[in-house]
């Protein structure tokens, strides 16, 4: 029984990662009608994706220390259900009146999308991550790679799904159906998802010595730290494409914003999807004779997306675009079938929903800097500005790779955790 119920905790952890997913990438595919009825600047706009970025970077710390110590089934379970109401408040969205103070509709979208989205979205991967992990151990890359392709069928269809609504509903009606969906989830969760049975502790119950235990056990960790470097690149990298990608495409392209999310999105996310399948059944099988073997993984992936990554800017016809970001995707889904299992390889199991607390606070701080940075360029440049974007995009990602080969070649050995 137990054997068959972490495969029912995958479903419903990856019907929790569909909404998290799908919810976040709607404000990138609609930013062209929010921007044209609210008035919003490219540099706002950018600015309301760092602040969201910032925001996960604040509250996942927090968020790995509780799942450490408390029931990740209540944690997962409140936090799907609060995102999922604030994104329904997403849809009635504007110019505020309070008490005889006019809050701009710039301030009250920061509001609802970065800080409250964001904050329940922030309690969710560490408590999810850990939850899972600890009911997979053998086949761990493959639960982690089902739930990460979650990830990209919630991007892909997303696309396609909101090209469709927009025919039939406004921008404002899609945020409150996909709030109204989540929060329905949320509430079976209730009955349906369990805590692990003898879910991980700290020996100490001292607060202050767990905190530096699990500190010491990532920051004073070189292989974790490298990890985290991979991490960081992979954030910019997709914060920046998934909300400025349909934007740019438009633009240069001169399509619909519909055609321009449904070709931003689908393509790229279907080969994502594809190549996350297959790399965590691949390193579950050799990861075994060769523990480093996804280390070397994902070190290739990286450098071989980096100038896939540049061509999508540079590229002269939506035909080699669309081939440039698909290629994006196939290396992006071969990195990220192994994100988690390569912190986990090297963090003990005590201190994991910790450190995926601390993996997510460092990348999304710094990899939300490209969300402010595009919107900055773009301003200034115009789609110019975009192309620019994406050459530093692929830079990025060739540091990616560099950090994933220093730890496969001098910390991973000493610093490898068997459980």
């Amino acid at each position: 029984m137990k054997n068959k119920y972490k495969w029912l905790v995958l479903l419903l952890l990856s019907g929790a990662f569909f909404f998290h997913q799908a919810d976040r990438a709607l404000f990138g595919l609609l930013t062209k009608p929010i921007q044209d009825e609210l008035s919003l600047t490219d540099v706002q706009i950018g600015w309301i994706n760092t602040v969201l970025s910032w925001t996960l970077a604040a509250l996942t710390m927090v968020a790995g220390f509780v799942g450490d110590r408390f029931s990740r089934k209540w944690i997962i379970t409140i936090s799907l259900i609060f995102w999922s109401l604030m994104t329904v408040c997403m849809g009635f969205v504007g110019e505020w009146r309070i008490l005889g103070l006019v809050i701009p509709a710039y301030l009250v979208v920061m509001f609802f999308r970065s800080i409250a989205t964001g904050g329940g979205e922030s309690f969710y991967a560490p408590s999810a991550m850990a939850l899972l992990g600890s009911h997979h151990k053998d086949t761990r890359s493959i639960a982690f790679s089902v739930h990460q392709g979650t990830l990209y069928f919630a991007l892909m269809t997303s696309g396609i799904i909101v090209s469709t609504a927009l025919c039939f509903l406004g921008w404002r009606d899609i945020f409150i159906v996909f709030g109204l969906a989540g929060t329905i989830l949320g509430l079976s969760f209730i009955w349906l998802l369990k805590d692990e049975r003898q879910q991980v502790r700290p020996a100490s119950s001292s607060r202050a010595s767990f905190f530096a235990g699990s500190f010491k056990a990532f920051f004073g960790n070189p292989a974790a730290l490298c990890v985290t470097i991979g991490f960081v690149a992979i954030v910019f990298v997709n914060n920046a494409y998934l909300f400025w990608a349909p934007k740019f495409i438009a633009e240069k392209f001169s399509v619909n914003v519909g055609e321009a999310a449904e070709k931003a999105m689908f393509f790229h996310h279907l080969a994502a999807f594809l190549a996350v399948m297959t790399g965590g059944f691949v390193t579950d099988k050799f990861v075994r004779a060769f523990p480093r073997f996804r280390l070397v993984f994902q070190s290739i992936a990286m450098l071989l997306g980096a100038p896939c990554l540049a061509m999508i800017g540079m590229s002269s016809s939506m035909g080699l675009m669309i081939a440039m970001t698909a290629a994006y995707g196939l290396f992006r889904g071969l990195f990220e079938s192994n994100t988690h299992a390569s912190l986990f390889d090297v963090v003990p199991p005590a201190f994991r929903s910790s450190a995926e607390g601390y993996l997510t606070m460092v990348g999304f701080f710094f990899g939300g800097l490209s969300g402010i940075a595009m919107g900055a360029l773009s301003e200034k440049y115009g789609v110019r500005g975009f192309e620019i974007g994406f050459a530093i995009m692929g830079a990025t990602y060739a540091v990616g790779a560099l950090a994933m080969a220093l730890s496969c070649f001098f910390f991973f050995r000493k610093n490898r955790v068997v459980d």
